[in-house]
């Protein structure tokens, strides 16, 4: 069995007006699905990173991919990961799937998905039982919670409607969480922060916390916007709702700053975990945050840390420096979803609810045939159906595929699309505050 064709399609999706340090989130997010067929008649498929950048990594690896084994991943992984692009793997200014320094690394995850689907299925096993067999059935997601405009993504015709409103306000973000959860489920709570001023950003949390209570763990992730003075104020002022298995993500730049805000938190008597998926992005970041303090809980993500396996990899890793491990998540259909959640379940130490964007997708632009993926008590259960569980409707991706073509984005630009909402001077200034 030899891979026999590997088609590339760039999708573009409805996205709502979220809110980040970045920026804001255009009306459409970016995706590539890819798929490969083999010589035995099986087929695997795979959700990627989207726009140009994206489709130019999957079309520099495909002369690799096309006559291989699917089996054969340490091979192609010899052959493409050599020549990884050399830089900053940081994402303190580029957004996640803009960064040229991992775009090779993002192209090898998705044909290795691709590839764990096609041998799930010619073995009749689901991916995440090929892979030492399953820690867990179910992954455990959180509720992902943006400050956001009016708007439920789209444009003209195309417009959705809009199921949350506008959340601008610490108690419209409670609403919001309230609806979340109510819908899916979910035990965990993380707020995107770095968007209001940081006492409004203490404020929401703290609402939070009166309404859902100490049993529902509390993250914020404001991506960089505070200096380490503001880190440690709201670090100190949230000491009580980031307890108890929540976690404070990326407050400042960079690994020397992190490590300072969790000196300063310690001394002060704060034991609070920071977590990470800005100064840490690649196996070349872990041990530095370790040895210096700068994170304690590590965001994986399949799609930019290499695949599936890599995380599995970067799980045993943490778990021999004592680390908490967690997950990453960008705007993202089903497919990914799921790869998300087999790559959950086959890392035993993935601590912590992952992270996930899937809330704010909708019904009619999912890929997947028979419709959305179902969360059961916040958490996603891995199919039956062997290999990814997913059964791709390829009518539905050559709809997106023909709205991509007809749209004019091509790379995610949180601020052009500031400049162009909000306000026609904003520029991205990493610490805001």
């Amino acid at each position: 069995m030899v891979i026999k064709s590997f088609s590339i399609h760039p999708l573009a999706v409805a996205d709502p007006p979220l809110r980040s340090s970045y920026g804001l989130h255009a009306p459409y997010a970016l995706r590539t699905v890819i798929r490969l067929d083999t010589t035995d008649g099986i087929s695997g498929a795979a959700e990627a990173h989207g726009g140009e950048g994206s489709v130019a990594a999957l079309e520099a690896i495909r002369k690799h991919v096309l006559g291989m084994d699917p089996f054969a991943l340490h091979a192609l992984w010899m052959r493409w990961g050599a020549g990884e692009s050399s830089g900053d793997r940081s994402q303190t200014w580029l957004v996640p799937g803009e960064n040229p320094a991992d775009a090779r690394r993002r192209a090898f995850a998705a044909v290795e998905a691709a590839c764990l689907d096609i041998i799930g299925k010619a073995v009749g096993k689901p991916v995440c039982d090929l892979l030492g067999g399953r820690a867990r059935d179910a992954a455990p997601f959180s509720a992902y919670l943006f400050y956001k405009h009016a708007g439920g993504g789209g444009e003209g015709a195309d417009a959705r409607v809009d199921e949350y409103g506008e959340c601008l306000t610490p108690e419209s973000i409670v609403r919001q969480c309230r609806q979340m959860i109510g819908r899916y489920g979910f035990r965990e709570i993380k707020l995107k922060g770095g968007v209001l001023e940081p006492e409004l950003e203490i404020r929401t949390m703290r609402l939070l916390r009166e309404e859902f209570g100490p049993s529902y763990p509390l993250r914020i992730d404001p991506n960089c916007a505070w200096t380490v003075e503001t880190s440690v104020r709201v670090g100190l002022a949230l000491k009580e709702e980031l307890s108890g298995g929540g976690y404070l993500e990326d407050p400042t730049a960079g690994l020397e700053g992190m490590a300072e805000v969790r000196r300063r938190l310690l001394k002060a008597g704060a034991d609070i975990p920071l977590a990470s998926n800005v100064a840490v992005t690649g196996f070349e970041h872990v041990v530095p945050a370790w040895r210096t303090g700068a994170a304690q809980v590590i965001l994986s993500d399949p799609h930019y840390w290499g695949g599936i396996r890599a995380v599995q990899r970067l799980g045993d890793l943490c778990e021999n420096l004592g680390l908490g491990l967690s997950m990453h998540s960008n705007n993202h259909l089903g497919l990914s979803l799921l790869i998300m959640a087999h790559s959950c379940c086959a890392t035993p130490w993935m601590k912590f609810a992952c992270d996930t964007h899937y809330p704010w997708q909708q019904e009619k632009d999912e890929i997947l045939a028979g419709g959305r993926v179902r969360f059961e008590q916040g958490s996603v259960r891995i199919p039956e159906r062997p290999g990814l569980g997913a059964e791709i409707d390829w009518d539905q991706v050559a709809r997106l595929e023909e709205r991509y073509r007809k749209l004019p984005y091509r790379k995610r630009d949180d601020a052009e699309e500031m400049r162009k909402h909000v306000d026609p001077a904003w520029k991205r200034i990493v610490p805001r505050w």
